[in-house]
């Protein structure tokens, strides 16, 4: 595949200053973190909800998990609307959605396999609304600029991640899990407001197209050369096609979900882990919560503290970290030193900030919305698959075992990057 867009070659540092100084950036960083906020609320609670009307802990899980799986196949049914559609109306609409599924868990009582179909089903959707997002940011800022927004986002990300946790805890136990799914709503629809209100709404020439689309109108007759002739169904096939077939693309997406895949699966464990080893009560959450601080500790440092090219040469070490502490659970360590590798993992997950400007160098200008979305679709589904897949060797070697073979895959993932990426220039191949 041939990238349309010139490669940023330069060497500047942006500030987080400068990035939060474009109002489209601000409006979008600023939702999302609410979202991601309402995400975690209505998630857990809707796995408490579900726990509660069964008691059993597999279909806990499974509430827990099922808005996750099928988001790589909504991306490969529904992906190439991201690039055909305004992104006001599409940004918009998903927050309305999302409201409105945790309404309908909220006020209908349901039975738990109508739920979860409900839950899934809009899963289906969620990719065409991140993907028209994350074009737009990238739209909005350029080079090292772009880099330092998707950091601020992860910090935000992980942030809101763990106020959205307390959150959830807090209004279960004053408002109980249906009223507390209410409150997830009310959040989601202010997102939807905002969006609605503040967001210009673009031309079709400013936002439009799908991968292969040829002309200069951004594919304004609604027909990508080779694909998009048969509806949005064959259109999102077709473009996917074009993504993946590009051995660039491919890998630096590989590289973005592998790793966050294994240490996923390996932190769905962190709970039976710490059972097995008789932990006291309450200290699984701890050890939950060092990850995602391991996490924003790592992008703040990373993202503002090295320039890009530093980023860029630093990924496969930063991989390499994310995977190495986690060999160490093979002794089945305490409390104290499992925190402190959680946490030294996480610090690697700063990686991906040195694949961004590479990943958005390599895609075609007309067809980023689907090719974000594609990417943050296939990371979910297999976060969702991981902690299944580790599961299944726990029941086999332990948990200390699954979560150490994790770690392994983890550094034979860092290894795979080292043999294709480039050692000094920042043009990847």
């Amino acid at each position: 595949m041939t990238p349309t867009a010139e490669p940023a070659q330069g060497n500047h540092r942006a500030t987080y200053r400068e990035v939060l100084a474009e109002p489209r950036f601000r409006l979008l960083f600023s939702t999302r973190a609410v979202a991601i906020t309402a995400d975690a609320l209505r998630i857990t609670t809707f796995s408490v909800l579900v726990f509660s009307s069964t008691g059993s802990a597999l279909l806990s899980a499974v509430a827990f998990g099922i808005g996750f799986i099928p988001q790589l196949f909504g991306s490969l049914l529904l992906g190439s609307l991201a690039d055909r559609l305004p992104p006001r109306a599409l940004i918009t609409g998903g927050y309305a959605l999302t409201c409105a599924t945790a309404l309908l868990l909220a006020l209908v009582r349901m039975p738990v396999a109508a739920s979860l179909g409900v839950v899934a089903l809009v899963s289906l959707a969620t990719p065409v609304f991140h993907g028209a997002s994350s074009r737009l940011v990238a739209q909005s800022l350029e080079g090292d600029a772009y880099v330092l927004g998707r950091s601020l986002n992860n910090i935000a990300g992980a942030g809101a991640q763990l106020f959205g946790l307390a959150l959830g805890g807090a209004a279960v136990a004053v408002l109980g899990p249906r009223g507390a799914l209410a409150v997830s709503a009310v959040l989601y629809l202010g997102c939807a407001l905002a969006v609605r209100i503040r967001l210009p709404r673009l031309l079709p020439g400013e936002f439009g197209g799908t991968p292969g689309s040829g002309g200069d109108d951004g594919g304004a007759d609604g027909r990508a050369d080779g694909g998009a002739d048969g509806g949005a169904v064959r259109a999102s096939f077709h473009g996917a096609g074009l993504l993946l077939r590009g051995r660039t693309v491919r890998r630096l997406m590989l590289a973005q979900w592998l790793p966050v895949a294994l240490v996923a699966g390996a932190e769905g464990l962190i709970v039976a882990y710490a059972g097995e080893r008789r932990f006291a009560p309450g200290w699984y959450a701890v050890l939950m919560g060092c990850l995602p601080v391991g996490m924003l500790v790592g992008d703040l440092l990373v993202g503002r503290l090295l320039r890009p090219r530093a980023r860029e040469r630093l990924v496969v070490p930063l991989v390499a970290l994310a995977g190495l502490p986690l060999i160490g659970f093979a002794a089945e360590p305490g409390v104290g030193v499992s925190s402190c590798l959680l946490l030294l993992s996480g610090l690697g997950y700063a990686y991906g900030l040195g694949l961004q400007r590479p990943f958005l160098d390599a895609l075609p200008q007309d067809g980023q919305g689907q090719a974000f979305g594609l990417l943050g679709s296939g990371s979910m589904t297999l976060q969702g698959v991981g902690p299944v897949c580790l599961g299944a060797v726990a029941a086999g070697m332990g948990t200390g075992g699954a979560i150490a073979l994790a770690g392994g895959a983890v550094m034979l993932t860092a290894g795979w990057i080292l043999t294709w990426q480039p050692p000094t220039s920042t043009t990847w191949r």
